[in-house]
């Protein structure tokens, strides 16, 4: 079922992301047609982690330095503690996820993946799931923390762990076939 076809959708990932939240979500993209581009902090390869064991690396399509906002219709944000946390301290990480939101285009973040959209700003009164570990820190940051496998807020669509994948990939990609989000703003 090519129902992103024509669409290219950017993860935004550094060292330490956990690999099936990169892995499957891109797969579950490219069988719904869309080019899928893995952008980070360095060019070469990022390497993924499962669990607390390093794994494997994974070509860089894009690094942020060339990354440009116009050239996706949405973006995906794999947790891992460690990505994350280098991601939300980058400020052109900031400014390409922060761009994302002001184009109106869709987002997903599962596990810590939202600990990048809360140095965005663009948390506030927003509907949100994440791991149970950034639950107080979204909601000190304005987000509506809810304990569910998935949640959808006009483009934004967020899961807890692992286990939620299935549900994720499907909202995913049910929000960017939709595109732009009016109410999808930072």
């Amino acid at each position: 079922m090519a129902q992103l076809t024509d669409k290219r959708i950017a993860i935004l990932v550094a060292d330490g992301f956990e690999e099936v939240e990169l892995t499957s979500p891109k797969e579950a993209l490219e069988q719904a047609g869309a080019k899928v581009e893995i952008v980070s902090l360095k060019s070469g390869s990022v390497r993924a982690k499962e669990g607390l064991e390093w794994t494997n690396d994974y070509k860089v399509d894009v690094s942020i330095e060339s990354a440009s906002v116009e050239a996706y219709d949405g973006l995906m944000l794999p947790g891992g503690v460690i990505s994350p946390d280098a991601l939300r301290t980058n400020e052109q990480a900031l400014t390409f996820v922060t761009s994302f939101f002001n184009s109106h285009k869709p987002v997903a973040a599962i596990c810590h993946g939202p600990q990048v959209l809360i140095n965005s700003e663009v948390v506030q009164g927003r509907k949100m799931t994440s791991v149970e570990a950034i639950r107080l820190d979204l909601i000190h940051a304005g987000a509506q923390w809810e304990d569910a496998e998935v949640i959808v807020d006009q483009g934004l669509v967020t899961s807890r762990t692992p286990k939620d994948l299935p549900a994720f990939n499907r909202k995913m990609i049910e929000e960017f076939v939709e595109g732009k989000h009016s109410g999808q703003h930072a």
